[in-house]
């Protein structure tokens, strides 16, 4: 029986342990001795602090310790720059990290003011109304226009302004190319703040073992490496000394990456001053104000246009929240000036973006990491060309595709990865045509007008996109063949749901010839794996799953060297296959991979001069840069033109994300996608007063879609391999999501023959009650 499974629907590897309820979260850790943390966090955006007295709280008994930032000492410092800003020449950028505790100024809801360590959470949570604090109240920066204003609040005192960052990127004239146009069509687009909601908040337990001098710290993080190697150098511990355990965890997003949250940082610095294990666990109401946002921009863009629908050019002026502080450097804006492009010839283009310091929690990459905003201009840009033009929307867009013969296409601007955007390679034409033809797009104008005859308001829309992937810097793996014939593998990578467990197996079963469900997969523990950079971009099978397979392919030329040496025959001769090597054409003569591994391993004589022992390799992989997938998804929404309640009748996407290891896998991550961008285009939007409140602080108040919200989804997929690794694979994490936005904004605009009524949905949500607004406004003006 062939062990063959790469490219096939195999059954996930995690599944038993967590549908059984063995699997390890976070909050499972119970260790004896084990305190608890809670969080004193500021109730007001912006304030300076007069005053925190602990001493009623220190008297609640079952309270062990109340610190605030005085009493930190040398260890209160700005945390590091995570990501530093691209080199683009004249960027602007203002470094402003997060602290553990804020000292003298707070500067958003949430900010943690008070760490109070009780033998319960109960206890710590009811100690927190024991504190006194004094603050004195400031205005908040809330308006991102209004924070750019002479006589605004700064947020950072000791700036004259609150601009965080300010880029300019360019390529061609846009200016001569306008002057030949022959429409210039210019939009206001507003895009607003969301948060992740994962099913797991954030969490940390942090244990230090005195005698061993070790720190073990279990957390809910995407990067434990970068956490590990940072947390160690602020304790003043060896790495070695410091082991971080990314177990389970229900779900990353992108806002888990963010490496030296307060709590990250606070935890093992108390474990080692009481000498006890610490555990805290964020509650759904801290998760609204203590984890990373989604971004709100608002952009100013245009586009010249030819007669016949060609793009001359684009120029797009935006401005980009990032919060109170920018730890995460340019990576959500860049990614929104360099997506814009989309897989359109745009030979022209001119952005600028300002990043904005503002009294709201710090923004981070979530799913789509700002490519959403760039998708959802141009593609709204090129809505409206078509109607300006009366050229059909599908054509305009197959009319400015990128050729395949112009593949690898350099965009020319700088992207996150530091380097020029160029796209590796891609087939666009092909993947837009099986979209139509998967969503009727030929008979769908006969299908609309018969259902508006029956009183029905059906429409369709459709959204084309381009997915930076697969960035470096790099991941490892370790592939070991054990004595019993099962295969482990080690790597740096976190998880939070991508099915690492199962496709990494596929991997190295493709080259060791051994059965999935042989393979234990070892991901996000310091201990096991030392190297790694994290989870995140789309780039786990990109650049983990090749480490993975370059490990495999060194294990198995190891394996048919020494059963080469045992047949005393060419390794050309040999078959590895079933766990098993044998000689071609003799399958009766063969030996297990178990036994080699204990050949390679001997108890007695000596290992040859030049040789290794052991059946296993560590192997590391480095894309040069990152692997773009693209898709293009297409929508049939039915709406109710008097409550503006929408119905998914019908969703497609099609994709190409390169070589495909597990299709069931990847329909799950682009079912997710899907979700989230749903959420993000109808559902969530985050409420603030102008005193940086947020009013709808729940999961009553802050929507997000269920079960019944999502469609059934037709997937579909092209190949066109990557060139950047030798699995040719590309990262399909983010894709579901990104193009939502734009595809809901069109389907909505023609199932209720907006345009014609001069009304345009150039905003992200789009919720019935504010279609019921937009419409009313449009009607009147």
């Amino acid at each position: 029986m062939s062990t063959r499974s790469f490219g096939q629907p195999v059954k996930r590897n995690e599944d038993r342990k967590l549908l059984t309820g063995q699997a390890l979260f976070v909050d499972d850790v119970e260790l004896p001795g084990m305190l608890h943390v809670a969080f004193l966090r500021s109730q007001v955006a912006h304030a300076r602090i007069v005053g925190i007295d602990v001493s009623k709280a220190l008297q609640r008994p079952g309270v062990i310790a109340a610190w605030t930032a005085a009493d930190l000492g040398a260890y209160w410092r700005h945390g590091p720059l995570l990501v530093p800003p691209p080199p683009i020449p004249g960027t602007i950028f203002h470094e402003r990290t997060q602290v553990p505790l804020a000292k003298d100024k707070v500067r958003h809801v949430g900010e943690p003011l008070v760490m109070v360590v009780a033998e319960s959470r109960y206890i710590a949570e009811d100690a927190l109304d024991d504190i006194d604090v004094e603050l004195e109240a400031l205005d908040a920066v809330v308006d991102l226009e209004r924070a750019l204003e002479a006589s605004s609040a700064r947020v950072h005192d000791d700036l004259d302004s609150n601009v965080s960052a300010h880029v300019h990127q360019s390529k061609g004239n846009y200016v001569a190319a306008a002057a030949k146009a022959h429409c210039i069509l210019k939009r206001r687009f507003l895009y607003e703040h969301g948060i992740s909601s994962p099913i797991e908040t954030r969490g940390v337990v942090a244990n230090w073992d005195a005698r061993a001098s070790q720190m073990t710290i279990w957390d809910t993080t995407q990067a434990p490496v970068f956490v590990r190697n940072g947390l160690a150098a602020m304790l003043g511990l060896n790495e070695r000394n410091v082991r971080v355990v990314a177990p389970f965890v229900g779900g990353g997003f992108g806002p888990k990456i963010m490496m030296f949250y307060p709590e990250e940082v606070l935890l093992p610095w108390a474990s080692m001053r009481l000498n006890r294990p610490l555990k805290w666990i964020e509650d759904r109401l801290e998760h609204f104000f203590a984890t990373t946002h989604e971004r709100g921009q608002i952009h100013d863009a245009e586009i010249a246009i030819a007669a016949d629908g060609r793009i001359l050019g684009v120029k797009d002026m935006f401005l980009h929240d990032g919060g109170a502080y920018d730890p995460y450097g340019l990576t959500v804006p860049i990614n929104s000036q360099c997506t814009l492009l989309g897989p359109y010839v745009i030979a022209n283009y001119d952005s600028t973006f300002t990043q904005v310091f503002t009294n709201l929690p710090i923004v981070t990459p979530y799913r789509g990491a700002g490519r959403q905003h760039g998708v959802f201009v141009i593609e709204r840009l090129l809505d409206l060309a078509a109607h300006e033009l009366g050229i059909d929307r599908a054509e305009i867009r197959r009319i400015n595709l990128i050729p395949p013969e112009a593949f690898p296409y350099n965009n020319e601007i700088i992207y996150q990865d530091f380097a020029p955007l160029s796209y590796d390679s891609g087939n666009y034409e092909p993947v837009l045509d099986m979209a139509l033809e998967a969503i009727g797009y030929a008979g769908f104008k006969a299908a609309q007008a018969e259902a508006r005859a029956q009183g029905r308001y059906i429409g369709l829309g459709l959204a084309c996109y381009v997915e930076g992937t697969g960035i470096g810097p790099y991941e490892g793996a370790k592939v070991q063949v054990q004595s019993n014939g099962k295969v482990s593998i080690a790597t740096g990578i976190g998880t939070q749901g991508q099915g690492h467990f199962t496709v990494f197996a596929q991997i190295a079963a493709e080259q060791l010839g051994v059965a999935v469900t042989d393979i234990d997969v070892v991901t996000g523990d310091t201990d096991q794996f030392y190297w790694g950079a994290g989870t995140f971009a789309s780039r786990g099978a990109v650049v983990a799953g090749n480490a993975v397979n370059e490990a495999a392919k060194v294990v198995r030329q190891k394996a048919l060297k020494l059963a080469g040496e045992l047949f005393e025959c060419s390794e050309d001769d040999l078959v590895l296959e079933n766990g098993k090597v044998s000689i071609t054409g003799v399958p009766g003569q063969f030996i297990t991979l178990g036994d080699l591994a204990g050949r390679a391993n001997p108890m007695r004589g000596a290992v040859k001069p030049g040789t290794e022992p052991g059946l296993e390799a560590t192997q590391y992989f480095g894309p040069p840069s990152g692997a773009t997938a693209n898709g293009v998804h297409a929508m049939i929404v039915e709406m109710d033109p008097r409550t503006f309640d929408l119905k998914i009748l019908k969703y497609v996407v099609v994709h190409d994300c390169g070589t495909v290891i597990n299709p069931m896998i990847l329909a799950g991550q682009i079912h997710g996608g899907v979700a989230q961008g749903i959420g993000n285009a109808f559902f969530e939007k985050l409420a603030w007063d102008d005193q940086g409140q947020l009013l709808n602080a729940s999961l009553a108040d802050y929507l997000l879609p269920t079960s019944l919200d999502v469609p059934r989804m037709e997937l579909s997929h092209t190949v066109t391999p990557s060139p950047l690794n030798p699995m040719g694979i590309k990262g399909a994490g983010e894709a579901g999501a990104i193009p939502v936005g734009p595809l809901f904004a069109q389907a909505i605009e023609d199932a209720l023959d907006l345009p014609s009524r001069g009304i345009e949905l150039l905003e992200i949500p789009l919720s019935p009650s504010r279609l019921y607004e937009l419409t009313r406004k449009g009607e009147r003006s």
